[in-house]
């Protein structure tokens, strides 16, 4: 298991530093990074000059890659290219904000969705299939920001107009809470809601075909026949195997919602990266747009990485091949 681990490790390696020099240069490609700060009125020729300097702006773009490359792995991704001012610092503030909205999230979907596509399987073509079906098509096909705003009306019409506050629509918490936790499940339950309903939709599906798969096998069928009852031979015989597909989609899925949460932390107005990187876009800043989209696809690879070790850990057949 150690070997298959470390194997999977070092293919990530190259990965990541391939995926590192792209971004630079997509990011570095898409126009002069000083292009936004000529036309500010506030900045001379002087401070141009400068940021020029600092930031080796005049360079061959493989050069200025390798000392972007040495900021990010020394210091911290190093600093904006307005202000000066550290990046890591804002990274990890909306980093840990954007954890716990995903987190969240996620468990939520994946309890739900564990039980529905299991049941759905082990029930399958009754009333509770067909409307776990129609259930989960509706889900994805729904437009995330289409949903955001109509929970963020319904609470505004049925709660906040009575001044009846359980539901927030906005921020991650309020100013001074007498309970910070329940303040902050207060303030993400609709974001949380709006980015599960999808996953929730997703993996349903996925857990009713891999157990529809798994029940239907021969190995099964021996349990069956053995005589076991048939609460153990779904649970412990089918529920494991049936997994498999499952941890694939939920690694992928979770690394790749990292970088999708923009709308919806946008539209809550949530403190965590979706709302960072839409505010370096609009500052024109190439920098924190640069470090955003590294941390994001990190993330991805290292998710695929974790997904690759379960993966090794429910199916021993996969560390041998």
């Amino acid at each position: 298991m150690t070997t298959y681990i470390l194997r999977r490790f070092l293919y990530s390696i190259p990965v990541i530093l391939a995926t590192s020099f792209l971004i630079f240069a997509a990011v570095s490609a898409i126009q002069d990074p000083l292009q936004f700060l000529r036309m500010q009125p506030d900045f001379s020729e002087e401070t141009l000059a400068l940021i020029n300097e600092r930031k080796h702006l005049d360079e061959p773009i493989v050069v200025r890659y390798f000392y972007w490359a040495q900021d990010a792995v020394t210091d911290k991704f190093g600093t904006t290219l307005i202000g000066n001012q550290p990046i890591w610092d804002d990274l990890t503030r909306v980093m840990g904000n954007t954890a716990q909205l995903l987190i969240a999230a996620e468990l939520f979907a994946i309890l739900i969705a564990i039980f529905v596509g299991v049941y759905s399987a082990v029930r399958q073509y009754s009333a509770f299939d067909y409307t776990a079906t129609t259930f989960s098509f509706l889900g994805l096909s729904t437009p995330t920001f289409w949903l955001a705003l109509m929970l963020q009306v319904l609470v505004v019409n049925i709660f906040l107009a009575y001044d009846i506050r359980i539901l927030y629509v906005s921020n991650l918490s309020s100013p001074n809470p007498e309970n910070f936790v329940l303040d902050r499940i207060q303030h993400l339950a609709l974001p949380v809601l709006v980015i599960a309903v999808a996953s929730i939709a997703q993996y349903s599906r996925f857990m009713r075909a891999s157990m529809l798969e798994v029940i239907n096998s021969d190995y099964v069928r021996t349990a069956r026949a053995k005589g076991l009852p048939e609460r153990t031979v779904i649970m412990k015989h089918a529920f494991r195997n049936a997994l498999i597909p499952l941890v694939t989609v939920v690694a992928l899925n979770f690394g790749g919602l990292i970088g999708g949460t923009i709308i919806v932390e946008t539209i809550f107005s949530l403190d965590g990266m979706g709302l960072f990187f839409i505010t370096a876009l609009n500052a024109g800043d190439p920098y924190p747009v640069m470090a955003w989209l590294m941390i994001t696809s990190v993330a991805v690879i290292l998710f695929n990485l974790i997904n690759d070790i379960v993966y090794g850990i429910l199916d021993p057949r996969v560390r041998y091949e």
